[in-house]
């Protein structure tokens, strides 16, 4: 009986994905050859090819179809035994790596980062800044602080506080919207930009309230942004006869495997405290004050 070798069976598993050598070459980070060689050495190990070639591509063979559902569960449980093992490291010491929008990794999640490695100055925090949802379960970040009506499958958390939306723009802008592109067309606040905005209406767009934030302050429109980020700017009014859909909850998630984890459940904890300290801010409260007030 031959020992299975978990090595090749991800690169036939790139592979199959990918539908290409050239692709999965990329995406692993090797070489053309590497791969050709590693998909060579399975099959002869089993006996039987595995993927029909062709002009186009790699296509896995149709009774090999099986194959790749187990491949996925290997690839889950060598991930996850990963996640438990530096589960395992010693709490308050280490990396934990947060991701959330432009908008908290510039507003809000600064100070209180600073407050957090004021009290544990063995932790070293990184803040990944994407719009778009890091895949916790690969271990691309520990934790996320995210506006959602929910959380993903997998993940578990708790809500820290609400975000606030509403209306800005700056005094005397044409009354016109700027709309949503990107990911934040998935947003809440993009939704309801774009039932209420005709085309016509449209000056711009922009994947970023920070960056709508900017075109509204240059007076090019109106445009929907988290109060957090539009209150405390002096270029802006809130309009407030235009009234979005309610605020929409701030979840602080890990994973389920790394849930546990002394140091990223300490981190978990101390930026729900965090958030929750700024809450009539994230809200858009009357008299809150600005985005960086605990």
């Amino acid at each position: 009986m031959h020992k299975e070798n978990w090595d090749d069976l991800r690169y036939v598993l790139a592979v199959a994905e990918a539908g290409t050598v050239s692709a999965a070459a990329r995406q692993l980070g090797v070489n053309h050859a590497t791969v050709l060689r590693r998909i060579a050495a399975f099959e002869e190990r089993h006996g039987a090819p595995v993927f029909q070639r062709s002009g186009q591509g790699y296509t896995l063979r149709a009774d090999r179809l099986r194959m790749l559902d187990a491949a996925r569960e290997v690839e889950n449980a060598v991930l996850a035994v990963g996640r438990l093992i530096r589960g395992a490291e010693a709490p308050l010491r280490g990396d934990v790596r947060i991701t959330s929008t432009d908008t908290f990794c510039h507003a809000i999640l600064p100070s209180i980062m600073a407050e957090i490695q004021a009290g544990a100055p063995e932790l070293r925090l990184t803040l990944l800044c994407s719009n778009d949802h890091l895949d916790l379960s690969r271990l691309h970040a520990d934790i996320a602080v995210r506006p959602s009506p929910e959380l993903r499958d997998g993940l578990v958390g708790q809500v820290a506080a609400h975000l606030g939306v509403a209306v800005y723009a700056a005094p005397g802008a044409p009354d016109r919207w700027l709309g949503v592109a990107g990911a934040l067309t998935r947003s809440r606040a993009g939704e309801w930009v774009k039932q209420k905005m005709h085309a016509g209406d449209v000056a711009g767009a922009a994947d970023s309230f920070i960056v709508l934030r900017e075109m509204a302050a240059q007076g090019l429109g109106r445009s929907v942004l988290p109060c957090c980020l539009g209150d405390p700017d002096p270029r802006l009014v809130r309009l407030g006869d235009i009234v979005p859909e309610p605020s929409v909850e701030i979840w602080v998630a890990s994973h389920e495997d790394l849930a546990d984890v002394p140091r990223i459940a300490a981190v978990r904890r101390m930026l729900v405290d965090g958030l929750a300290k700024r809450a009539r801010v994230l809200s858009g409260a009357p008299g809150a004050g600005g985005a960086g007030s605990g």
